[in-house]
């Protein structure tokens, strides 16, 4: 609550009236000072003044009695308005003169009515409201303005008031009359007013309904700014006078105005399937993969993401569901970098491209789902997969000179008479993996890594194979045979061998001669492979690169494995325990087979005695033994196995297992 245009402080009749008696105990005093000053003269003898004296006496008598005559008019005056206002007082161009202060207050309500005559007129844009100064908090102090004009001439030293009151006399004095202002009633008038044009601020919104985008415009905050409003309108009501008070405003931008831009790009991502394909082109790479747009739909998400730049929408396909979809297709697409394969020419001491190098790729997830974004917000839907490229060690211009090799350091060849077509096929689909293969310097072989998927997909056919402890029909019979030539090629030509497995019992196909003879000596120098469990492995522990060469006679039913490479000069003497430990093996066994026809037998495995034997090696360079090492093979009996149709009568004397 404040007052003005302001008033000053007042003093009250009492304290009027005792300064006047103040100026007559002043003036009695005077008086009495006179009249000692008149005896003493009388008594005192004194030489007879001359004409000048006389002159100074008479005018300074006339001073004090002009004094005296002027206090005593300003008694008189004081007197007589005494409790009333001064002439020439006014408020607000009202006069009060000779009024009581109650005659004044009640003279200033009657005539100074703005308060309710008056009237504030408050605007924004076409919009108005007309509201009454009292209404808004301001009311006319009657009583204080009437006590200023009364209090006017009556503060002050003595020459101060005689100068107002002389002042107001003759030229008049016209004061402001003292309001009451009541903020709150103000403030609460501009609430009233700010509930019917306050709007909130609200962001635009964007939705995806099926294959179709919604999008909602935001809307700009507006408030009523009711303190600055306030002060337009307390310098309104100061003039007194009606006036027009504009309505200050203040705007709150939402985060997110307009979403034009990100609605349009959803738009052109549903506008057309999307297409992913592999870019290099290559025939009989997978895909393409096509999504249409009420897939994309369903995939589309909208963010909010906070930006430098401030808040905005960021449409896109959701990174899970893309994510979860590639990692599906990424082992079909992921390629493992393979060196180029050659073959030795013998004659021209070069090698010979059979087969180019592969480049190495990986699906690189996170970056195709970033270009999957980015190619649909700009309106592409063919977005050729990401891919991390790796180059293999040995492309297609490779010399026999800077890989170091240079002749034929390891030949040997397997025979496998006897042997039915299916691991024929076998033997060739397996070999065939490992033609033209180089091996590293310094780097450990594993047959089963090269050799990979052992199926019917990769060219392979049942045939019989050892599974526990029987002989059955399997994919891959046959495969031993080129595990068994690889281990003779790596043990003959002086190499670590890591990882080694000997078969369960002994097969005469890896014992058998060119000649087609059964060399006992051979035993111990076979070895198993059975992808992934059990592995054939070796080193080349020497500086140059290892190339392998494989070739299937199969008139001649031989397997020649030979690598090429460097020689260091080292040579190879072994040795055989020869078998030991024989033990016969058990009876035949027949067991009934309904598919055979009545007086049928067929034989499915065949017996074998079970024997121990080692196999030992040393390998020498320039006279130094360089390695040594031993093979322990143990060979268990293992007995015949026919089979015969039902009510076929069996040979006596053997055992019967139905």
């Amino acid at each position: 609550i404040s007052y003005y245009p302001g008033f000053l402080p007042m003093k009250t009749n009492c304290q009027v009236a005792s300064n006047l008696s103040k100026v007559q105990d002043c003036n009695c005093g005077a008086l009495k000072s006179s009249m000692q000053t008149s005896s003493v003269a009388r008594r005192l003898t004194l030489p007879t003044p001359g004409p000048l004296p006389q002159v100074l006496i008479a005018l300074m008598a006339g001073v004090i009695l002009f004094f005296f005559s002027a206090v005593g008019l300003v008694l008189v005056y004081d007197l007589y308005h005494l409790g009333r206002v001064y002439p020439g007082i006014s408020v607000a161009g009202i006069d009060l003169s000779g009024m009581s202060t109650n005659q004044a207050a009640a003279t200033l309500a009657q005539r100074l009515t703005y308060s309710e005559d008056g009237r504030i007129t408050f605007k924004l844009g076409e919009q108005t409201w007309e509201a009454k100064p009292a209404e808004l908090g301001l009311y006319l102090d009657a009583q204080t303005s009437a006590q200023a004009a009364f209090s006017t001439g009556r503060h002050g030293g003595l020459f101060t008031r005689l100068r107002t009151q002389f002042t107001a006399w003759r030229s008049g004095i016209d004061l402001s009359p003292l309001f009451v202002y009541d903020m709150r009633a103000a403030q609460a008038y501009l609430q009233r007013i700010a509930a019917q044009v306050d709007q909130p601020a609200i962001e635009a919104s964007l939705n995806i309904r099926g294959t179709q985008v919604e999008v909602q415009p935001g809307q700009v905050g507006r408030n009523v700014d009711i303190a600055a409003t306030l002060i337009l309108l307390e310098n309104q009501l100061r003039s007194l006078k009606d006036g027009e008070v504009p309505i200050l405003m203040k705007e709150t931008t939402p985060a997110i105005l307009d979403a034009s831009t990100q609605a349009e790009a959803a738009r052109r991502i549903l506008s057309a399937p999307l297409r992913l394909f592999v870019p290099d082109g290559e025939n009989g790479a997978p895909g393409p993969w096509t999504f249409e747009p009420q897939a994309l739909a369903e995939m589309l998400t909208i963010e909010r993401v906070e930006g430098p730049e401030g808040a905005r929408y960021q449409v896109g396909l959701k990174s899970e569901q893309i994510r979860a979809f590639l990692e599906g297709i990424a082992p079909e697409l992921d390629r493992q970098p393979a060196n180029a394969r050659f073959v030795f020419n013998d004659e021209t001491r070069q090698l010979e491209l059979i087969q180019s190098a592969v480049i190495g790729r990986k699906l690189n997830i996170e970056a195709t789902i970033q270009s999957v974004n980015q190619k649909l917000f700009e309106g592409e839907h063919n977005v050729p997969l990401v891919f991390d490229y790796t180059n293999p060690e040995v492309g297609n211009e490779a010399t026999a000179e800077q890989l170091g090799i240079r002749e034929a350091v390891s030949v040997q060849t397997s025979y496998f008479y006897g042997s039915s077509a299916a691991r024929i096929q076998n033997i060739k689909a397996a070999s065939a993996r490992f033609h033209g293969l180089l091996v590293p310097p310094g780097a450990t072989f594993s047959m089963a890594e090269a050799l990979g998927d052992v199926s019917l997909d990769n060219g392979y056919a049942e045939a019989l194979i050892i599974y526990g402890n029987r002989t059955i029909k399997g994919v891959g019979g046959g495969v031993c045979q080129v595990s068994t030539t690889l281990f003779r090629t790596a043990f003959f030509g002086g190499y670590p061998i890591v990882e080694r497995h000997p078969h369960a019992y002994r097969v005469t196909y890896y014992e058998l001669t060119r000649s087609g003879q059964v060399n006992p000596n051979l035993a111990g120098l076979d070895a198993t492979v059975f992808v992934p469990v059990v592995d054939f492995k070796f080193t080349n522990n020497t500086p140059y690169w290892l190339l392998m060469e494989t070739y299937v006679n199969v008139q001649a039913r031989s397997l020649t494995w030979k690598f090429y490479s460097t020689s260091d000069g080292r040579t190879v003497e072994w040795e055989t325990s020869g078998l030991q430990n024989i033990v016969e093996p058990p009876e035949p066994l027949y067991q009934e087979n309904p598919d055979l026809a009545r007086g049928e037998i067929r034989q499915v495995d065949w017996e074998a005695a079970g024997a121990d034997v080692t196999v030992y090696r040393t390998v020498y360079r320039d006279g130094e033994v360089i390695l040594r090492d031993e093979f322990v093979t143990h060979y268990m009996p293992w007995r015949a196995v026919f089979e015969y149709g039902p009510g076929t009568k069996i040979p006596k004397n053997r055992n019967k297992e139905d």
